[in-house]
C-alpha cells in the first residue's frame, strides 16, 4: 500500500510539472502578435431592386449600392494595441464602401484605404483619461461601419446622409463616475484628412449607461466650407439604447445646420427606430422604420422628405459566418427613384438583398 502511495504522488507530481510546462508554453491568443490584437472582414451581397432601374444603383445607399448583381462591399483587416500607457490602431480595407466613406475626399488617394490610424496615450493616474490622434471615426450615430456590429445590413438614412464618417484630429474621453464618459475632441472638419480650411470643428460627447441602457449624445460644431471660416456647421446626435438579452431596442435622432453667408440656413433632420429579437443562439430579425426631412436638398440634393421601412433576417451559420436577407423599402414625397428605362421619376424603392459576413478576430 505504502508503494502505490508512493507511486501515486510521484504520479501526481509529475502530472503538475507537465501542466506546468504546458501552461508556460501554452501558445499566445487567437489572432494576437505579442501585445498585438487582429481582426477583420469580408463583407459581400446580392441585392435585387424591383424598380429595375438602368444605372443597376440602389439610389439613397452607401454601403449596398449596386442593384441587381452580386458585389464586394468591403475587406478590412485591423491592427490594435491598447493603451498601456500607449497604443495604436489601424483599421486599413477595400471595397466599394471605401469609396463611399472617402467620397468627400475623392482626389486624396494616400488615405483612401485607411478607415482609421491612431495613436493613444492613456496616462497612468489620470482616472482612466485616453487621448487618441489620428484619423478615427465619428462618435455620432446608432450604427458603424461593420455590418456584423449592426442589427441590419443596409445603413439606416441618418447613418448615410445625416452625419460624417470619420475626422482628422485630437479625441479626448474619461470616466466621469461610473455611470458617465465624457468626451472631447478637436478635429479638422467632416470627412477630410486635409482641412479645406483654416478653422477646427470642435466635439463634445457625453454617454450615461445604467444596466442595460445607454443614453449617448454628440455635438459637433465648426467650419466646412472650402478656403472660409464663415458659417458653421452644427450637428446633435443622440441615441437610446436599450439592450436586453433576447429584445434590444434604439431610437436615434440627428439634427444638422448649415449657416450660409448672405443666404438661409440649410437644415437636415430626422429619426430612426429599430428593434433586434433573439429567436435563437444562432437566429434574429431585426425591423427598422425611419424619417428623414432634407429640407433644403443638403443631403441628396434634392429638398424632399424620406422615410424607409427594413426588416432583416438574421442567421449565424458558424462561429464567424454570418448571413442575413433583409427587404427594404423606401419612400419620397417628390419623385426621385429611377424605374426602369422610363425617364421620369418615381416616389418609392423597393429591395430585397441577401449579404454574407466572414469576420474574425479576439472580439467576435
Amino acid at each position: 500500500m505504502r508503494r502505490l502511495s508512493c507511486i501515486s504522488i510521484l504520479a501526481l507530481g509529475a502530472a503538475l510539472e507537465i501542466s506546468a510546462q504546458a501552461q508556460q508554453s501554452a501558445p499566445p491568443p487567437p489572432w494576437s502578435v505579442g501585445g498585438i490584437e487582429f481582426s477583420g472582414l469580408v463583407d459581400g451581397y446580392y441585392s435585387y431592386n424591383f424598380n429595375h432601374p438602368v444605372s443597376r444603383a440602389n439610389q439613397l445607399r452607401n454601403f449596398d449600392l449596386a442593384g441587381g448583381q452580386f458585389d464586394l462591399s468591403m475587406a478590412k483587416i485591423v491592427m490594435e494595441h491598447a493603451p498601456d500607457p500607449a497604443g495604436f490602431r489601424v483599421d486599413l480595407g477595400f471595397g466599394k464602401a471605401f469609396d463611399a466613406i472617402h467620397g468627400a475626399e475623392a482626389g486624396l488617394t494616400a488615405f483612401r484605404n485607411i478607415q482609421q490610424a491612431y495613436i493613444s496615450y492613456k496616462p497612468k493616474g489620470g482616472k482612466g483619461l485616453q487621448l487618441d490622434f489620428g484619423k478615427h471615426v465619428t462618435m455620432a450615430g446608432a450604427e458603424v461601419i461593420e455590418t456584423h456590429s449592426n442589427w441590419n445590413y443596409s445603413r439606416s438614412l441618418l447613418f448615410a446622409l445625416a452625419i460624417p464618417y470619420y475626422h482628422m484630429g485630437l479625441r479626448a474621453s474619461v470616466p466621469v463616475g461610473s455611470n458617465f464618459t465624457a468626451g472631447f475632441h478637436l478635429v479638422n472638419g467632416w470627412n477630410n484628412v486635409l482641412d479645406n480650411n483654416s478653422g477646427k470643428t470642435l466635439g463634445l460627447s457625453g454617454a450615461v449607461t445604467a444596466g442595460p441602457v445607454t443614453w449617448s449624445n454628440n455635438y459637433y460644431a465648426g467650419p466646412e466650407k472650402t478656403d472660409q471660416n464663415k458659417g458653421w456647421r452644427h450637428l446633435y446626435d443622440t441615441t437610446f439604447l436599450v439592450n436586453g438579452e433576447k429584445a434590444s431596442f434604439y431610437f436615434n435622432f440627428d439634427y444638422g445646420a448649415e449657416r450660409n453667408p448672405g443666404a438661409p440656413t440649410a437644415a437636415w433632420y430626422g429619426f430612426a427606430g429599430a428593434a433586434r429579437f433573439a429567436l435563437s443562439e444562432r437566429a434574429a430579425v431585426a425591423p427598422r422604420l425611419e424619417w428623414f426631412n432634407d429640407r433644403d436638398g443638403f443631403s441628396t440634393g434634392v429638398p424632399q422628405k424620406l422615410k424607409e421601412f427594413t426588416l432583416t433576417g438574421e442567421y449565424k451559420m458558424a462561429e464567424g459566418i454570418l448571413s442575413r436577407i433583409e427587404f427594404r423599402r423606401d419612400w419620397s414625397d417628390r419623385p426621385y427613384f429611377e424605374r426602369g428605362a422610363g425617364p421620369g421619376l418615381h416616389k418609392s424603392q423597393s429591395t430585397l438583398l441577401a449579404g454574407f459576413v466572414a469576420y474574425f478576430g479576439p472580439k467576435r
